[in-house]
């Protein structure tokens, strides 16, 4: 039986990865910032599963200050962890900042998990083999790392920093696996499709276009969670470390070339980990 921690799992891909993974019997953690949806999605997994291993743990993402704080729990209750899946992701039509004073998509999407993993990191490392699984996402193409303007001051778009976020989790993802190898740790990252979820839900506008896309393109939320689930628990991709899936196979990166090399991910792992605080992170 796996110990599995999702994050943002209270509706959408990480609900239903978390119900999928409880149906196959292993022990699912659920984490969400609203306490009240959270315990009903344990509730309601545990009633449809038969799996009495379903808890939640509670945390907003906008704080860093709560990501230590559900670190520390996990570190504290979980005997080991074996599946790290960093779900848990937002976009804003409008500009915000959390209270540490970063724009709240980059900091929700990346320095959230960036942070949440690295804390953990010696506990995964000791229950491999283990992975860690990101969820991204396409909206990555053609998206840039502004390093002069990491917290978009300088201009704000939805999904130019969506993209630049999910950029973020992939070169993330390529500067992990470089530390992890030889651990028994492995780490990639996804496209789960194009999914109507609750992503944007703060926001009239952004609901409004989430529902034409899912009108024109979309994929039912089960087929969305396919590949996050194949990459917590597939044994077709034991050892394999560092990729990009699409549709449960290896996907191709459409981004600028400069985007992908590890002289790009080095620094962005080297300003994030300033960003969230040196310690408690790997080097």
């Amino acid at each position: 039986m796996l110990q599995v921690l999702i994050t943002g799992a209270t509706n959408g891909l990480g609900l239903e990865t978390g119900r999928a993974i409880a149906a196959m019997g292993h022990a699912v953690l659920l984490h969400g910032r609203d306490s009240r949806k959270g315990e009903a999605a344990a509730d309601a997994i545990r009633a449809g599963t038969g799996n009495g291993n379903v808890r939640f743990i509670q945390a907003d993402f906008a704080s860093l200050e709560q990501v230590r704080r559900m670190a520390a729990e996990v570190w504290d209750s979980l005997p080991r962890l074996d599946v790290l899946i960093n779900n848990a992701g937002c976009a804003n039509f409008s500009r915000s900042v959390t209270q540490d004073g970063y724009e709240t998509t980059f900091a929700v999407n990346h320095l959230a998990p960036f942070l949440l993993t690295n804390l953990l990191l010696d506990k995964i490392r000791n229950s491999a083999p283990a992975r860690i699984v990101n969820v991204a996402s396409r909206a990555h193409r053609g998206q840039h790392i502004e390093f002069d303007d990491l917290m978009s001051t300088q201009r704000y778009r939805m999904m130019q920093a969506y993209g630049r976020s999910k950029l973020a989790n992939i070169l993330f993802t390529r500067a992990l696996s470089k530390r992890l190898a030889g651990t028994g740790v492995t780490v990639n990252s996804l496209h789960p499709g194009v999914v109507n979820t609750h992503i944007g839900q703060n926001n009239l506008f952004a609901r409004l276009i989430g529902r034409v896309i899912m009108q024109l393109r979309g994929v039912p939320v089960e087929e969305g969670a396919k590949t996050s689930i194949f990459l917590a628990t597939s044994a077709r991709i034991e050892g394999t470390s560092g990729g990009y899936y699409s549709e449960c196979r290896p996907a191709v990166l459409m981004v600028p070339p400069e985007a992908v090399e590890d002289s790009v991910a080095e620094r962005l792992w080297k300003v994030s980990r300033e960003l969230v605080g040196v310690a408690g992170t790997v080097h």
